[in-house]
């Protein structure tokens, strides 16, 4: 007897908790009884619509139309007369490619990477700003239906697409780059979203039609420099994705002022590098960041192309393939999607004629994480187009009004700052040779970032 009180103890208790539970859905609203309905006159039964009880038609992060961030949707090629300031213009081209295809379809993937992005929720902590409250009008201007059999139509059907868009109109927003035009007017500027990285070259082609020639911030595992691939045997077979920076220096649409950032492939000799010198470009690998540190990358950058008109262009491969595998190129060791971000940030003020984000593969993805980061990147270009300097972020070392006594080492990569008395610690501290002036005596550097 006294085993079975336990059993009927756990019996006794969904006994107890029924009537309650039989009453919890007591506050809703009955079902309807169509049936005592049906002998009513349905011209007299009493009606709601749908924006009377519930409202606007809203689209959910994970629903609506699919524009990048739900931003307003524009056939912009046909529509000439649309205004606007930024534009995202999507060029789903990959049929240059060398490796693996499928960045015909990265477009589409950043545009569902940006669904959790929208325009009353674009404040980021470290921007300090949203870019779509800065006075701006972004609109997202769809796909340029470029030709998937013919690839010399297709380049010059993204010319003209891209001409179309920033030739003949001008922004209404205060002048960023209206005195590096030819014409001196604020031309609109395009974030475009690849496809391959040849999507560049009609785009440099079009844009020296505005500014002249341009240089080019190119973040990229690839040097892209390269004259041609072996067995190429016609004109149109050069254009390819790893050629066309040589074919635009050819052409003379780049200054000679541009820049690699993230280099870590697989090279023939040196002579491809000194071929990649003749067309234009100096090199940051993707080691440097950690002899040299995220600030001094920034600047060799910011001091490479100075005050020259800029385009810049993020391959996804730039990041490790372990954070973005989606890409057709994949190569091992790259940066993190952080570091990126950071000295995107450090780029702001720099004149920027355009950018984008290219050789998206989503076949290659996992939970779509190359395709959110690839979405939040062009968040970045967005609030970089509209900000004016980068932000400086201070550090303390180590506190302030410490006695910052110390001694000074000069090094290949600027100072070491040894400080002889911290709270009876010793602290050696990298510094650049820019910010030398500001750390001595205050313990305070200022870094981009």
């Amino acid at each position: 007897m006294l085993r079975t009180l336990p059993s009927l103890a756990y019996l006794a208790i969904p006994l107890a908790l029924y009537p309650a539970l039989t009453c919890a859905h007591d506050h809703q609203e009955p079902l309807v009884d169509y049936a005592a309905l049906s002998s009513v006159n349905i011209e007299n039964a009493p009606t709601e619509t749908w924006l009377e009880k519930y409202g606007k038609q809203i689209d959910q992060v994970f629903s609506g139309p699919l524009a990048f961030s739900h931003l307003q949707y524009t056939r912009c090629l046909e529509d000439t007369n649309t205004q606007f300031d930024i534009a995202l213009l999507r060029m789903p081209f990959d049929t240059g490619v060398t490796y693996r295809p499928g960045a015909r379809f990265g477009p589409f993937a950043i545009r569902s990477g940006s669904r959790r992005q929208r325009e009353t929720r674009g404040y980021t902590l470290s921007w300090k700003n949203n870019p779509y409250e800065q006075g701006s009008k972004i609109i997202d201007c769809g796909d340029v239906p470029v030709s998937p059999f013919d690839n010399a139509l297709a380049v010059d059907q993204m010319e003209v697409a891209y001409s179309t868009s920033i030739v003949g109109l001008e922004s209404e927003r205060p002048s960023f780059v209206r005195n590096l035009a030819k014409d001196g007017k604020e031309h609109p500027r395009i974030v475009s979203l690849g496809g391959d990285h040849t999507i560049v070259l009609p785009i440099l082609r079009a844009l020296y039609k505005v500014y002249g020639p341009i240089s080019v911030i190119h973040f990229d595992a690839h040097l892209d420099t390269w004259p041609s691939y072996p067995g190429q045997s016609s004109d149109q077979s050069r254009v390819t994705h790893g050629t066309f920076f040589y074919l635009a220096q050819e052409e003379g649409l780049m200054s000679n002022t541009s820049i690699h950032a993230g280099i870590r492939c697989k090279l023939q000799g040196i002579g491809d590098l000194e071929n990649d010198q003749a067309v234009g470009f100096q090199l940051i690998s993707t080691d440097d960041i950690d002899d040299l540190g995220v600030a001094e990358v920034i600047r060799r950058i910011r001091a490479r192309v100075g005050n020259s008109p800029v385009y810049l262009s993020l391959d996804i491969d730039v990041i490790d393939p372990g954070l973005a595998p989606a890409t057709g190129t994949p190569e091992a060791g790259g940066w993190t999607t952080r570091e990126v971000k950071r000295i995107i940030r450090g780029l702001a003020g720099l004149n920027f004629v355009g950018a984008d984000v290219v050789e998206v593969a989503p076949a290659y993805d996992n939970a779509e994480i190359t395709a959110i980061a690839a979405a939040d990147i062009v968040h970045d270009f967005l609030s970089m187009f509209l900000t004016q300097e980068p932000r400086r972020r201070r550090l303390r070392i180590p506190q302030p009004g410490t006695n910052c006594r110390g001694r000074w080492t000069r090094k290949s990569y600027g100072y070491s700052f040894q400080q002889e008395t911290c709270r009876n610690q010793r602290v050696s501290v990298r510094v650049w040779r820019s910010q030398k002036d500001i750390l001595c005596y205050s313990c305070v550097a200022a870094q981009y970032g």
